[in-house]
């Protein structure tokens, strides 16, 4: 049964994170990020991490995820754009050496993590249950920002490109309705 949970889910994640890049709607792309996130709550659930499951839905889905479904329809931002269109020249040359840049850092750390034989094995979280006191909270910081920290980092990656994002589009649309301002002021036609 565990195997099937997990395939289910990571079908589901796969796909609806397909979906928040492919959607041309920028409202259906929210929906499908809210859909991997609570894909990747199940995945939690089924690796017996409840809390991290709670916070993926509580947090993240319940209420970041909508926020930004807020803003995107508030800001009407689901009308058709034409792509070719810079509104920040050099951008996106940035945010290919940007990318390039993160991507051969990642593959250098992983490099120097798998060559380091001095770490110490993986916290076993059964341990961390059964200690009471700061010494178990403790346990519990060390665990989440040793082992699991790729999983905070990538969600922490996400949620600021998504911010840059809602704040782009908010300029956009001001500078759109500027522009409508100043054409209706001369009598012309965009």
């Amino acid at each position: 049964m565990e195997t099937a949970v997990f395939i289910v889910a990571a079908i589901i994640t796969v796909l609806s994170a397909f979906g928040v890049i492919l959607a041309k709607n920028p409202v259906h792309s929210v929906l499908m990020l809210m859909a991997t996130l609570f894909a990747i709550a199940v995945l939690f659930v089924a690796q017996d991490a409840h809390f991290l499951a709670a916070v993926q839905i509580i947090v993240y889905a319940g209420a970041i995820v909508v926020l930004f479904l807020f803003v995107v329809m508030l800001l009407g931002v689901d009308l058709a754009e034409n792509l070719r269109v810079e509104p920040i020249g050099g951008q996106r040359p940035l945010a290919i050496g940007a990318t390039v840049a993160t991507a051969v850092l990642t593959i250098l750390l992983i490099i120097v993590a798998a060559s380091d034989s001095s770490k110490p094995e993986s916290g076993d979280l059964a341990g961390i249950t059964q200690e009471t006191g700061n010494t178990g909270v403790a346990n519990l910081g060390r665990v989440i920002f040793t082992d699991y920290v790729w999983a905070f980092e990538i969600i922490a990656a996400l949620l600021t490109i998504g911010v840059i994002g809602a704040v782009l589009l908010t300029r956009r649309a001001k500078q759109q309705e500027v522009e409508e301002e100043v054409v209706e002021k001369e009598g012309g036609q965009l």
